[in-house]
């Protein structure tokens, strides 16, 4: 696990000090991805090609695991952040070909392994969380990938004549040339779900690369400020693997599935464990954290170390339900109690880690649980991606049974409907479903349900909302019962752009790697041949993992209604952020920045402070107000 950085020049003679001494201060800036040590690569027949690693070392703590590495032949250079979970089988078969290896890291391996078979068979072979920058000496073609979920981040984009890249937003802002304008339709999408999609970023002539994508880029092919959202290739497209798995339902008994989703669970979470550095896991006393935790306990020799936050709002507290999770299961267990004075004090820091305007703001307790485990462990398991695959959030088993009542009734009288609600009614759940009545189909209640600020790119200048990958129809599959594609959009850009982009910064902030075992490809493939029934059943999401859970713990441990990991955002901005949020959303301030119209803006303010609560999308706007007041 680290922070990598990269620079390919395209200058004609590149300046061989400037280059070193910027990837230097790229990986300068992402230190927190890896604290233990730092290197650097360059070539010397091409200057213009410099590879930058910041070290979190978790296998082969020695320096024969340190990066940038060199493939045993000399052709490829690489930098990796993340880990490569079935690198031990890989190892021995490469093994049984002749290879050897001088130490024990995966990135030996994968070296190896793009030695022996090209890039293309390696990329179907390694099984992990990853974002690598490998350069051919050879062929000199630089070539990005990113892990099929997408775990790990992986960012690219100009800065003058140079192509930079790397793990975090703020590796690139460090090159000299970097100019930090902002894309206003990136703007306008970041405005409405409060974070942006892949490839977008905030930054005009910036990217990221996508989940299950990869890059391969020329030397002398390329021209500055080019548009390399076109070089994007997939080597793992989730919408071909849906339409794949999909169609080859499993016929099997309940039982055989349930034995055969055990098995495979076992074996993601204990390839998850292998670490020569300290281990815990998050713990919140939910399904899916349960299940990772009682399949770790299962397979450990002594008391795996879990950790969860509690907080003083009964509402908001699931430590006692993980407390009693963890003294079924004897697990070494750690809570902390926090106040709100623990959590508003994190605020500030938000810009900062995010490097972009992000709004979901579970970022707050997940900075501090991975704050707290940080103490004692450097990896952490956790249960994220359960809701997404196996039909977990109520929206998966809600706008099915919504739309089957809506669709026969005419638009005017749901119009009218919503009318009601509205002025009878200030709770946001009241106006989100007044909100959906007025919708003309289940995904689009569904992209309305998602959106964290409706219709808030109305709120940008000059800036309309651009596709997104549950917009685009390129990405569609067909045969998709409703449920079953809310879960594929979800997995699709929710999953990713929200949900993994929040772990991963708050997490690496602390240098904690975070792992999670149901993020696994194998388990994203093979759910998707399962019927729908295995998923939600009963009026009840994730079935199969609930079934499995209940043969480690009993059934009344677990069975209790889903909570979010949400703080009270709108008391927070009457209360304790309250001076703090005015100052961002004085209507002067936002007039002169000039990227949003403050009058609709300074209406909802208003409206929050008399007793409507609209802290969810004011949360959105003070994001992106606190990164501008950062330096944008």
């Amino acid at each position: 696990m680290c922070g990598i950085a990269g620079l390919f020049s395209t200058r004609s003679s590149p300046d061989p000090e400037f280059a070193r001494k910027t990837v230097k201060a790229m990986t300068d800036a992402i230190t927190h991805r890896g604290p233990d040590s730092d290197g650097l690569w360059q070539d010397a027949e091409h200057p213009g090609v410099v590879l930058g690693q910041r070290r979190l070392a978790i296998l082969d703590l020695s320096p024969l695991g340190a990066q940038p590495m060199e493939s045993h032949s000399g052709r490829y250079w690489c930098v990796y952040n993340g880990e490569i979970y079935n690198y031990q089988s890989i190892e021995a078969e490469l093994k049984a070909l002749g290879h050897s290896f001088r130490g024990r890291s995966d990135t030996e391996v994968v070296l190896a392994a793009i030695d022996q078979w090209g890039l293309n068979q390696t990329s179907q072979k390694i099984i992990g969380m990853y974002a690598f920058i490998i350069w051919d000496r050879k062929e000199s073609v630089l070539h990005l990938m990113r892990d099929r979920l997408g775990k790990k981040p992986l960012y690219l984009g100009w800065a003058g004549a140079d192509l930079v890249m790397g793990s975090e937003l703020k590796a690139l802002r460090a090159h000299p040339e970097f100019e930090k304008t902002v894309e206003r339709n990136s703007l306008a999408q970041y405005m409405t779900y409060g974070y942006i999609n892949a490839p977008l970023t905030i930054y005009k002539n910036v990217w990221t690369l996508p989940p299950g994508a990869r890059m391969s880029l020329k030397l002398g092919e390329l021209s500055p400020g080019q548009d390399l959202t076109k070089k994007i290739e997939y080597y793992w497209d989730l919408s071909r693997v849906v339409a794949q798995k999909s169609s080859q339902r499993s016929q099997k008994k309940d039982s055989d599935i349930i034995a055969e989703f055990d098995d495979l669970l076992r074996l993601c979470v204990r390839e998850r464990m292998i670490s020569d550095v300290p281990l815990g896991a998050f713990l919140s006393g939910g399904i899916d954290s349960s299940a990772v935790v009682a399949l770790m306990q299962a397979q450990s020799g002594m008391p795996v170390k879990t950790y969860s936050i509690g907080f003083d709002v009964p509402s908001l507290d699931e430590a006692p339900y993980a407390a009693d999770i963890a003294q079924h299961l004897g697990t070494d267990h750690h809570e902390l109690y926090l106040s709100d004075r623990d959590a508003l004090d994190v605020v500030p820091k938000l810009a900062d880690m995010y490097d972009e305007p992000f709004a979901d703001i579970s970022q707050i307790p997940t900075y501090l649980v991975s704050k707290f485990a940080r103490r004692d462990v450097t990896v952490a398991l956790s249960g994220d991606g359960g809701d997404e695959m196996l039909g977990g959030y109520n929206r998966h088993r809600l706008v099915p049974k919504l739309w089957q009542r809506m669709k026969y009734t005419p638009a005017i009288l749901r119009r009218f409907a919503a009318d009601t609600i509205e002025r009878r009614s200030d709770d946001p759940h009241q106006r989100k479903l007044a909100g959906s009545l007025r919708q003309s189909g289940p995904m689009a209640i569904y992209d309305y349900l998602l959106a964290a600020n409706p219709g808030g790119s109305a709120l940008v200048k000059d800036g309309y909302l651009p596709l997104t990958a549950v917009t685009d129809p390129s990405r569609e599959v067909s045969g998709l019962t409703i449920a079953e594609n809310l879960m594929f959009k979800d997995m699709l850009s929710y999953l990713p752009n929200d949900i993994l982009v929040k772990v991963d910064r708050v997490a690496m902030a602390v240098s904690l790697e975070a792992r999670a075992p149901l993020l696994d490809s194998r388990i994203a493939e093979y759910v998707w041949t399962l019927p729908l029934e295995m998923k939600i059943r009963n009026g009840q999401g994730k079935w199969l993992l609930r079934q499995v859970l209940e043969k480690y713990v009993p059934h009344n441990l677990t069975n209790r209604p889903k909570r979010g990991f949400t703080p009270p955002i709108d008391a927070w901005l009457r209360g304790g952020l309250k001076d703090w949020a005015a100052g961002l959303l004085s209507p002067e301030k936002i007039a002169q920045q000039g990227y949003l119209s403050p009058e609709p803006i300074t209406k909802m303010w208003q409206d929050h402070q008399s007793g409507r609560n609209n802290g969810t999308q004011l949360w959105t706007v003070l994001m992106f107000q606190a990164w501008l007041d950062r330096g944008g």
